[in-house]
């Protein structure tokens, strides 16, 4: 018999993880090339925009990379510096930087319809993927960008 519980339990997670890490890593042929945990080579990456007079955040994008690929977690701008570029300024180097300082060839992220679809379109972004009513009323889609 089975009980079902909802605790967060650190140990019991990183178990978890090092299982399917495991399972992964015996079906899957990248898994395989990349050793006994696949995220070795999971590198958070980070690009600030800080104002230089205040050391106040004005913008900021961060990220990982993994697998040759650059996932985008979050991109922001504050409210008084949109429409000058900073968001532009902020993609563009996290890209170079998964491109040239880490050997990525693509870029995923997600973001909602009322967010920056067209932002990430204009930036060579496809959409791969949408999930309608994620949360209800809104639609979650799924980007990515050939960057070599």
């Amino acid at each position: 018999m089975f009980r079902f519980e909802t605790e967060v339990d650190k140990e019991r997670l990183s178990l978890l993880g090092e299982r399917l890490d495991a399972a992964n890593a015996q079906r899957s042929p990248v898994m395989r090339a990349l050793g006994a945990s696949p995220h070795k080579d999971e590198v958070p990456l980070q690009v600030w925009v800080v104002e230089e007079a205040t050391g106040e955040l004005a913008a900021g994008l961060t990220g990982r990379t993994w697998a040759r690929w650059l996932h985008v977690d979050l991109l922001w701008v504050d409210a008084p510096h949109r429409g000058a570029g900073l968001g532009s300024q902020l993609l563009a180097a996290a890209e170079r930087e998964a491109r040239l300082g880490r050997g990525c060839s693509w870029s995923r992220l997600e973001t909602w319809d009322f967010q920056a679809p067209g932002f990430y379109r204009k930036h060579g972004y496809e959409i791969v993927g949408r999930v309608p009513d994620y949360p209800p009323g809104v639609t979650e889609y799924l980007l990515a960008k050939h960057l070599a």
